[in-house]
């Protein structure tokens, strides 16, 4: 008898192990085999490939008639526009003038570490970039519109900021290159993400939890996200929304042209794909400006130089060359 009773309960002991992960299987493990995750990864931009006047570089070559050689402009900008002021640097600007800490550059500059104090360029992304404009360590950021904070510090600091655009680029929001959904209406993307859309199949897809993705607060994509939301307020989404398929968002030449992510794939929009050509003629729907932004009472007299300089044919050649649209 006692026997039986040992055997009952190792019997019992194997069947609710076997029962929890068959239900740990179809819960998680089903679904992240086959969720369409993975579409926004993070991602760090390869510093090393947009160097100026460095023959490994991708940078294009224009022909332009402006040379400075000196009282050069600091430039700084966001990730996505990095190709943008690097080539202007490499074109414009002469040799040596951007260095780097320990006199050569490294492979963690995540976060513009490597290059020195005293270099033309800098990388500080756009939530560190506004503050160095705000405070005087960069003469001209390359970013997209501030977020409401940005613009309270350049205020609490009394600072006033001109912003000129330079250059036009297209808002998209992409998934997994496996996720069937390939078109979606602006009203589908903010009810996904005020979470009155919780399911794929809710809007043409599989039947599979959506988990839409956000950006870092004050990034120029979230704040330009932010915008889009218009009236809709941001969603709290269930904490199952890890275990189903991303849709995130960001600008058009920083997913094609920057990160080239084969996994991930752009969609449509109101029936548009953001190709250059629908951001030029605007016929795509979330169509945003970038802009060279500087201090109005930075005296450094190339600052208006290279602004004039940007929005001339050889400017707005140079800022299509790298990938953008040019805004004239």
């Amino acid at each position: 008898m006692k026997l039986c009773k040992q055997i009952i309960v190792i019997f019992s002991v194997v069947f609710l192990f076997a029962m929890f992960n068959f239900s740990i299987y179809r819960l998680i493990t089903c679904r992240l085999s086959n969720n369409f995750s993975g579409a926004t990864k993070a991602q760090m931009i390869d510093v090393r490939s947009y160097l100026p006047h460095s023959e490994k570089s991708d940078l294009p070559k224009v022909k332009t008639t402006l040379k400075m050689t000196e009282n050069l402009p600091v430039l700084d900008g966001a990730a996505a526009l990095v190709p943008v002021y690097a080539s202007v640097i490499d074109n414009v600007y002469p040799e040596g003038c951007v260095t780097y800490e320990g006199g050569e550059f490294s492979d963690d500059n995540y976060y513009g570490e490597n290059f020195a104090s005293d270099s033309a360029m800098q990388y500080k992304n756009t939530v560190r970039g506004y503050q160095a404009i705000v405070d005087g360590s960069t003469d001209i950021l390359f970013c997209a519109g501030p977020s409401a904070e940005q613009k309270r510090y350049a205020e609490d600091k009394g600072v006033e900021l001109v912003y000129v655009p330079i250059g036009l680029e297209g808002f998209v929001f992409f998934v997994n290159e496996k996720n069937p959904v390939d078109d979606l209406t602006a009203e589908q993307i903010r009810k996904i993400y005020a979470c009155e859309y919780t399911n794929w199949s809710e809007v043409g897809g599989a039947n599979r939890i959506i988990n839409p993705v956000t950006r870092l607060k004050g990034s120029g994509s979230q704040t330009t996200f932010e915008a889009f939301m218009d009236d809709y307020k941001i969603g709290l989404k269930s904490p199952l929304a890890v275990t189903g398929a991303s849709i995130g968002f960001s600008f058009r030449y920083y997913m094609d042209g920057i990160v080239e992510n084969n996994a991930v794939k752009m969609i449509s929009l109101n029936g548009v794909y953001p190709s250059a050509e629908n951001i030029r003629n605007r016929s795509y729907p979330v169509v945003a400006q970038f802009y060279a932004i500087y201090r109005a009472d930075n005296d450094n007299e190339n600052i208006p130089v290279l602004i004039d300089w940007l929005l001339s044919d050889e400017g707005q050649m140079l800022i299509e060359e790298t990938g953008y649209v040019r805004i004239r």
